[in-house]
Formats: C-alpha cells, sequence, structure tokens
C-alpha cells in the first residue's frame, strides 16, 4: 500500500492543473524499492505512466518490475498514445490499479488489454483514496454536474453579513484574517469556477480571483436575473473570463464575458448546473450570498463545505446557512476554525 500512497501523493501535485483530464500518479518498482516515478502534470502532456517509465535509469529492470497506478491505464488514442499498451510494449509483468476509470472511453478497457497480454493485474488497492484524489472528475462524468464545494465566513453569534440597507456603500465585513484569506485564494486556484449571486457581487464588489496566490484564476460565475448589476463592479472588468446567468438579452459584450439565458421560473440551478457541465467544468466553489448557499443546501446539491468561524459578533445581519453533513475535519488557524463537512446523502 505505500507505494500507491506514493502515487496519491504524486498525483496531488497537479491539482488545478489537469483539467479537463484526471489527476494521476504511478511508481515503478523492482526488488521492493522505488526506480521511477511521474505524475500526470498538464492535459496534453504525457501521462503518469509515462513520466515514471520514462524515468527508470535502468529499462532493463522493467520486465522484472512493479508498476503503480491510481487509475486505471488509458487504453484509446487521444492527445497521448494508450499507456495501457506502453506498459506492454515495456514488458512490465505486474499492474496495481488504484481504481478503475469509469468514463465510457476506458471503463475496464485497459485492465483488459493488460490482462490480455498476460500482466498480472490487481485492481482496487486504496480504491476509496483514488476516488477522492479525483473527486471532482469522477463526480462530473458520473453525476454530470460539477463538484460542488460551499464556502463561507461566519461569526461567533451566526452571521455572514451584516444588515445592509438601501443606503449602505459597497463594503466587505472580513469575519477572519489575511491567513484564511490566502487559503481560500490557493483554494480558489485548485477549482474550475467560482460563483457568487447578485447581491455580493452588488454589495461587496469582489474579484473574485487568486491575487494572494499564485496560480489560475477560476472562471467567474454570477447570476445577473434583469442585468440590474452596476457595469463597473469588478465583476466586469474584463480581466477573467466570466459567465453571467440571466433571463435578459443585451448588446453588453465583452471578450471575456458570456451571457447565458435562463428560465428564472423553472429549476434554476438545474439548468445552472446542466450548463457548467456542457461547457466542461469539472468543479466551481461557491462563496455566497446566503440566498444562493441556501438554494444549495435545500435541494441538497452540494458535494463539501468549507466554513470558517471568526472570532467577530455582528449581533444582527445576514444568518449564514444551517448544512447538515459529517464533519470530516476541524483545524484552527490562528484564532480562527476552520470545519470540511462531506454531503454523504448523494
Amino acid at each position: 500500500m505505500k507505494y500507491m500512497y506514493r502515487s496519491i501523493e504524486l498525483a496531488k501535485k497537479a491539482l488545478g492543473n489537469t483539467y479537463p483530464n484526471p489527476m494521476v500518479g504511478s511508481v515503478i518498482v523492482y526488488n521492493d524499492k522505488i526506480i521511477g516515478e511521474g505524475y500526470h502534470c498538464k492535459a496534453g502532456e504525457p501521462h503518469a505512466e509515462v513520466n515514471a517509465i520514462n524515468s527508470v535509469k535502468d529499462k532493463s529492470l522493467l520486465p522484472k518490475s512493479t508498476i503503480y497506478v491510481t487509475l486505471e491505464p488509458c487504453s484509446h488514442y487521444g492527445k497521448t498514445p494508450p499507456c495501457a499498451k506502453l506498459i506492454v510494449e515495456k514488458k512490465i509483468p505486474k499492474v496495481v490499479i488504484g481504481t478503475i476509470d469509469t468514463t465510457a472511453k476506458v471503463s475496464g478497457k485497459g485492465i483488459k488489454l493488460l490482462e490480455q497480454a498476460g500482466c498480472d493485474v490487481k485492481v482496487g488497492v486504496l480504491e476509496k483514496e483514488c476516488r477522492e484524489l479525483n473527486k471532482r472528475f469522477f463526480t462530473f462524468h458520473e453525476k454530470k454536474r460539477p463538484y460542488i464545494i460551499l464556502k463561507w465566513a461566519q461569526t461567533l453569534d451566526g452571521f455572514i453579513d451584516i444588515e445592509r440597507t438601501n443606503d449602505s456603500t459597497i463594503q466587505s465585513n472580513w469575519i477572519t484574517d489575511s491567513t484564511c484569506k490566502t487559503l481560500v485564494h490557493k483554494w480558489r486556484s485548485e477549482e474550475q469556477a467560482i460563483m457568487v449571486g447578485t447581491n455580493t457581487v452588488a454589495n461587496d464588489n469582489p474579484k473574485l480571483n487568486v491575487r494572494n496566490w499564485t496560480g489560475r484564476n477560476p472562471v467567474r460565475v454570477f447570476i445577473d436575473k434583469n442585468l440590474r448589476l452596476d457595469k463597473k463592479r469588478y465583476i466586469f472588468d474584463n480581466s477573467v473570463p466570466t459567465i453571467c446567468f440571466t433571463n435578459q438579452n443585451s448588446p453588453f459584450i465583452k471578450e471575456k464575458l458570456h451571457l447565458i439565458k435562463i428560465n428564472f421560473e423553472n429549476a434554476l440551478l438545474a439548468q445552472i448546473l446542466r450548463s457548467l457541465y456542457m461547457y466542461n467544468f469539472q468543479s466551481v466553489i461557491i462563496e455566497g450570498g446566503s440566498m444562493l448557499l441556501n438554494t444549495f443546501i435545500k435541494d441538497n446539491i452540494w458535494d463539501e463545505a468549507r466554513i470558517f468561524y471568526g472570532n467577530k459578533r455582528f449581533g444582527k445581519g445576514v444568518e449564514a446557512p444551517n448544512i447538515v453533513g459529517k464533519t470530516k475535519q476541524e483545524i484552527f488557524i490562528n484564532e480562527h476554525k476552520l470545519k470540511l463537512i462531506k454531503n454523504e446523502t448523494i
């Protein structure tokens, strides 16, 4: 199992960089010693098995070795040749696989190719961990929607925002600190899209980028039913690809702004998620506001929640969502608590 754990560790290095491909890690072992290892770094580039094989200095050892890989080797030609075929060509006799690739192009075909060539194939080693590694990939292909992460920060007295009035000025009411903010920007770099509601854009004027972290900005997604938002908001600055869900036709067009018209009277989330799926988004992080978060919770369409508990009190304001799930982890960041919750009912 230690070699599969190492393969998972390698795969995680590419988090946020392999879309639309899964993250995959691989090690090659001879005489209980790792002689090669690799991971898939980016879509279009060599797969994990290729990089692991190429890293082996003495190729004569391959016919006496075992290759470990977190995901079933592919058997089809895409941007790169099939990895299962390469393993056969290199005469690697034993193949240990974390989990089957359930997508239609693979789904057991790689395993069948290896077994027909005489390889000793073992499947399901640390399967749970290997599926967790690619939770976004599997959710997208099996549930036909993006993997959904809910995120918010709440005060000690259970509010996520101050009480707003029509005369309120734009302001962000930080509940946590700069360390938590940096972590959130890191999270953003790991997901394909970030989504907020109309009121969040109007009240907070968020940039929704990764300015406090080095990485790729997610595609910004927001809702503006009647296109009433001030076009001077950052969301319209054309700095990052952006999607707006609306019920209006509009001549307001910018290079990186894409309007998608939907029917707000009929299954709002279903339409939004269907559109994001059609545009090949495997993950989206929902950062507010209260109405949008509660809609996902009410419809039970979410996979995990990341909740910060700050040490401030607002006294009154917008109440934090009420969510029920399995707490997977609780950690403290300075004086703030972060709770990670999984939805195990879907």
